[in-house]
């Protein structure tokens, strides 16, 4: 950044002074502990300590590293401390300040904190003092959004000059807290040279206005397809959801034992009960797009209907939404020789179905999440929905964006089902993309389980899906 007359020096004065002004606004005359590392995240700290006490606040640092072993700017900060009167104290030092201020580690985390450094990251947690993380809570990495061991939980951390993926992912909500960007002034030509693991979802998709002439008949047909013997609630939930995010026309193909209970609980879908594969044909002449998976199961039944849609060309070109079953048949279809015929498919899998698509282990995919979504995307030449907290939408060329909406509440039965449902929705009404209408759909989803949650602590797949023509309203233009 030197050629754009920024040195190191100077971002590390602009980060302390950020810290400074927030500590001044959410937590103003408080005293601090500042701890501070070895990397630049120390030296940031030792800037804002230095800034704390020429205002009058009673500050006192704990350094891990000892300062003749500091390098670089973090040294000069440090220097810069000492020369203002400050006092460096050992790691064993008490945390007296009524707020801490996290310094330790950084963003160049590798492999879990051990020793001292682990010591002093649980006495931060256990001081029940209020915690500002600087860029990155320590003890998270800042790549997958993981905690090899512990890490410090913040109530807030104030991130710079460009977003880390880690922050939005993973376990970051419970670390990070409050998650504050400042750019520091460094021109986006800078961090434009380097590229993004994903772009950030800040705000929702934008959906255009209906002609006053609409019909039904141009707003999609979805076919649910899903429902064996007691799991048919799965596939209607999926329809509903479909129907509540502006599909003209939803059909589900479900298993004959419950299709009559299934119409009569939600007379506003078209249910059909369907004994074999065959019997898909004639409502497949009429669907849009296809939502297979919710409630499919993995019997007879459930394989014969996977195997005519994914692997015979039964679908032909009807764009496809996999989820559940439809995802577990498609990984052990991967371990034969099998043709599959789906192109440009939406692929919805949590960690545990996305580690049997690859055949890796869970822990595999939690360790870079990024790479696992393109990995399925690439594999079968589509999008992949890897869903979990910072859920990443990734396809076949390398783009991917993550969505961090969405909140524990949603934790519960079903709710993979309404994602399924809604994007099927707009894939079938709209002439966005399947990447696109899966990114929407995503975002729509998680906010409006957000919507739901207001004051509750869980909430039913149901009361989400309540909440979703309100939600698409508001970004409608």
């Amino acid at each position: 950044m030197v050629e754009h007359g920024l040195g190191g020096g100077q971002l590390m004065a602009r980060a302390g002074q950020a810290l400074w002004a927030f500590i001044q606004t959410h937590w103003p005359g408080r005293t601090l502990s500042v701890v501070c590392g070895a990397g630049n995240n120390g030296g940031d700290g030792y800037v804002v300590a230095r800034l704390a006490a020429a205002a009058g606040v009673a500050v006192r640092v704990i350094g891990a590293t000892a300062v003749d072993q500091l390098q670089g700017d973090a040294a000069v900060a440090a220097q810069a401390w000492l020369a203002a009167g400050g006092q460096i104290e050992d790691i064993h030092a008490p945390l007296t300040g009524q707020l801490v201020v996290d310094g330790l580690l950084g963003s160049g985390l590798r492999g879990p904190v051990t020793g001292d450094w682990a010591v002093l990251i649980e006495r931060i947690n256990a001081s029940g003092r209020p915690v500002l993380a600087i860029d990155v809570p320590s003890g998270l990495n800042a790549d997958n959004g993981q905690v090899d061991g512990l890490a410090v939980r913040a109530v807030a951390t104030l991130s710079f000059i460009a977003r880390k993926a880690g922050l939005y992912i993973g376990q970051a909500a419970e670390h990070c807290g409050q998650l504050v960007f400042e750019d520091l002034g460094v021109p986006a030509v800078v961090t434009a040279s380097q590229p993004p693991h994903a772009h950030w979802m800040a705000s929702g998709p934008q959906l255009s206005a209906r002609p006053a002439s609409v019909h039904k008949g141009e707003l999609g047909h979805v076919l649910v397809v899903g429902g064996d013997c007691g799991m048919g609630g799965a596939a209607q939930l999926a329809a509903w959801a479909a129907l509540r995010a502006g599909s003209g026309l939803v059909s589900v193909a479900t298993h004959s034992s419950h299709a009559a209970q299934l119409s009569a609980a939600c007379p506003e879908l078209m249910v059909h009960g369907v004994g074999s594969a065959a019997e898909l044909s004639r409502l497949m002449a009429r669907a849009t797009v296809i939502a297979l998976g919710p409630g499919l199961g993995q019997g007879e039944w459930g394989r014969e209907l996977f195997a005519w849609l994914c692997l015979e060309q039964g679908a032909g070109e009807c764009p496809m939404v996999l989820d559940a079953d439809g995802l577990n048949g498609l990984a052990e279809w991967s371990q034969s020789s099998a043709s599959w015929s789906i192109k440009e498919g939406v692929l919805t899998p949590h960690v545990g179905e996305a580690a049997r698509l690859l055949a890796v282990s869970t822990a595999e995919v939690m360790a870079d999440r990024f790479g696992a979504a393109g990995a399925i995307a690439q594999r079968f030449q589509g999008v992949c929905v890897l869903k979990g907290r910072g859920t990443i939408i990734a396809d076949r060329h390398g783009q991917a964006w993550v969505c961090d909406r969405g909140v524990s509440a949603m934790a519960t039965a079903g709710m993979g089902d309404a994602l399924t449902g809604v994007i099927a929705s707009l894939i079938g009404q709209s002439s966005a993309s399947p990447f696109e209408a899966a990114a929407a759909g995503v975002w729509l989803h998680a906010v409006a389980g957000e919507r739901a949650a207001t004051g509750r602590r869980q909430i039913t797949v149901r009361e989400l899906i309540e909440q979703l023509p309100a939600v698409m309203h508001e970004v409608t233009a």
